[in-house]
């Protein structure tokens, strides 16, 4: 679980109208924090620290330490809304988390051992990829920032499910947790399409006709 720290102001200009305004002086961004025993409460988040966390992948999957008027008090990035044409963030929902409960949120997946891949290197096929992310179910000490898929010893015609996934202590999938029915695809080590192999030797005749002619 990585640590970021947000700044942000209790926000009593409410509207559309306040919110234009806001975004205006482009030194905040309207936001709204929510859940818990406490009642919403609409904020303004330092922009400048907030789109510099979010370059981060792991931000979006991270406890966060959020600062209201000094207050501090710990949340998850729920939603975000965006501009529909610039690079802008017009809005973000932030989740309160408390430690004694789970929270659940998606993490993404990374796959490593692509290089060394049985099925890849030595047996010429391909990787599918089929999600880049998985929803989980911990703690929040226990939130990681993603998840670690190794196929460098998965071999051709294998596919890897949710339950194929090594989990840290303490994290669940949620989708498992709906049975074993929703133990959905996560990638595939499969042959080249039929499409790929005769396009690669369509390619392969044309030269040695050009060869030919020569």
């Amino acid at each position: 679980m990585s640590d970021y720290t947000l700044n942000a102001s209790v926000r009593h200009d409410l509207g559309k109208g306040a919110s234009r305004r806001l975004r205006r002086a482009n030194e905040q961004v309207p936001a709204i924090i929510y859940g818990g025993e406490q009642t919403p409460q609409p904020i303004a988040v330092d922009k400048t620290s907030f789109y510099k966390a979010l370059e981060d992948e792991a931000f979006f999957s991270s406890v966060i330490d959020l600062h209201v008027d000094g207050k501090p008090q710990q949340v998850v990035v729920r939603d975000l809304q965006r501009h529909p044409f610039k690079p802008l963030i017009t809005h973000a929902d932030f989740l309160r988390v408390d430690a004694t409960h789970e929270i659940s949120l998606r993490v993404p997946l990374h796959v490593v051992g692509e290089e060394t891949c049985k099925g890849i290197k030595d047996e010429g096929g391909e990787l599918h990829v089929l999600s880049n992310e998985v929803e989980v179910s911990c703690l929040p000490k226990d939130l990681p920032d993603f998840l670690e898929v190794d196929i460098s010893e998965v071999e051709l015609g294998t596919t890897l499910h949710l339950s194929d996934l090594n989990l840290p202590a303490g994290v669940t999938l949620v989708a498992l947790s709906h049975g074993e029915d929703h133990d959905n695809a996560v990638l595939s080590i499969s042959k080249p399409t039929v499409r790929e192999t005769e396009e690669g030797e369509e390619a392969g005749e044309g030269e040695e006709g050009e060869d030919s002619a020569e």
